[in-house]
């Protein structure tokens, strides 16, 4: 993997990474713009929050007077992993990968254009959300009065919901023996 830092997007997707189609490549079938993508995402990450948030307030509630900061701190956790849920990414590449920020809508994202199998592309997605999230979150199982794992876990399980999306996309809709790869922000797969 051979990371470039491509510094704050600029919101022209032509600006982003692009190669040449394979021959028979179809598009995946996604939100047709990133605004309707954005209100997918959050909604989808807000309400997979809320559903986590259930048990974890019905195991710690014991342990949250106290620990308030700990509490808060994990929630806003998903923040201050932004960069390292990218780099997560980042490392499942073999060839090269861009990152970019694009603070002003508070996210920032990795693109790499090389060919990868169904099972790579879910790997590369679901990699910074079993470190960063589901770890952290059933540790707190484990270990309840660690209220800050449960809070931090369940914030970073939601951030991912976008590579949730790109997983049920791949799932769904490549077949047996398809490859994937992105193209600016778009996914494209091919046998």
């Amino acid at each position: 993997m051979k990371l470039h830092f491509a510094g704050e997007f600029n919101g022209d997707e032509n600006t982003l990474p692009q190669r040449e189609h394979h021959q028979n490549a179809v598009p995946f079938k996604e939100p047709e713009n990133m605004r309707k993508s954005a209100i997918i995402t959050n909604m989808g990450g807000i309400l997979t929050m809320i559903i986590l948030a259930i048990p974890f307030i019905l195991i710690g509630k014991k342990y949250f007077a106290g620990n308030g900061f700990w509490i808060w701190l994990g929630l806003s956790g998903s923040f201050f992993t932004l960069f390292l849920h990218e780099l997560l990414h980042a490392i499942c590449f073999k060839n090269d990968v861009y990152f970019y920020t694009y603070l002003s809508k508070g996210i920032a994202f990795v693109i790499g254009t090389e060919d990868m199998s169904k099972a790579r592309f879910i790997v590369i997605c679901l990699c910074p959300n079993i470190i960063l999230g589901l770890i952290p979150y059933v540790l707190f199982f484990v270990f309840p009065n660690i209220v800050f794992l449960g809070a931090f876990g369940l914030s970073c399980i939601g951030a991912g919901f976008g590579d949730y999306l790109n997983i049920y996309n791949a799932i769904k809709q490549m077949p047996k023996g398809a490859k994937t790869y992105l193209n600016g922000m778009h996914s494209y797969w091919y046998i």
